[in-house]
C-alpha cells in the first residue's frame, strides 16, 4: 500500500493538468465552501438561537480584511506548490519537491492558515457565530488530518530533509 502510495505521488503532472485541477478546486474552496458554510452557520444560528453579530462597518473591514490577506496567503502558497513544487495542493497532483522558500519559510501550512483565516473572516462579514463555530470545527478536523497523516507523508516521500525542515519551520503559526 505504502509502495503503490509513494508511487502516486511520484507521477508529475503536466502545467496544464494542474491549472485544471487548480480551477475545479478553486470553485470549491471559493464560491461552494464559503455559501455551504454560511448557509450552515445562519442554519445553527437560528437552532441555537444566537443572534447576528452585526456590527457593519466593523464586521465588513475586518472580516473583508481577514478574508484578502488570508486569501492572499493562500493564493501564494498554491502559487509556489504550482510553480516550485510543480503540484498541487490536490493530494493525486502531489508536489515533487519538498519547498522550503516563501511562505512556507514561516510555517509549515500557510495553504491551512490562508484558508482557516478566509472563512473566518467570511464567517465575521456575516456576523454569523454558528459560522464561526463550523469555521473553528473544521479547522480542528484539517490540522488533525494534517499532523496524522499528511506529515507522515511528507515524512515517506522527502525523509530527512523533510524532518530538518519540520525542526526549523512552526506548523502554523509563524514567529521569529
Amino acid at each position: 500500500m505504502k509502495d503503490k502510495f509513494l508511487q502516486q505521488t511520484k507521477r508529475e503532472y503536466s502545467p496544464n493538468q494542474r491549472l485544471a485541477a487548480l480551477a475545479v478546486e478553486g470553485v470549491f474552496f471559493l464560491v461552494i465552501a464559503p455559501f455551504v458554510l454560511i448557509t450552515l452557520g445562519s442554519s445553527l444560528d437560528q437552532w441555537l438561537q444566537w443572534s447576528p453579530i452585526r456590527y457593519e462597518p466593523i464586521n465588513l473591514i475586518l472580516g473583508g480584511l481577514l478574508c484578502v490577506a488570508s486569501w492572499l496567503l493562500g493564493l501564494w502558497a498554491n502559487y509556489a506548490q504550482f510553480t516550485l513544487g510543480r503540484g498541487t495542493p490536490v493530494p493525486l497532483m502531489a508536489t515533487q519537491k519538498l519547498i522550503v522558500e516563501p511562505p512556507y519559510t514561516y510555517c509549515r501550512n500557510p495553504m491551512a492558515l490562508g484558508a482557516i483565516g478566509m472563512y473566518l473572516g467570511v464567517a465575521i462579514v456575516f456576523g454569523s457565530i454558528g459560522a464561526v463555530v463550523l469555521v473553528l470545527l473544521g479547522a480542528a478536523v484539517l490540522l488533525t488530518y494534517i499532523k496524522r497523516v499528511e506529515e507522515k507523508e511528507m515524512e515517506l516521500r522527502f525523509g530527512q530533509e523533510y524532518l530538518a525542515y519540520k525542526q526549523r519551520t512552526p506548523f502554523l503559526i509563524p514567529h521569529r
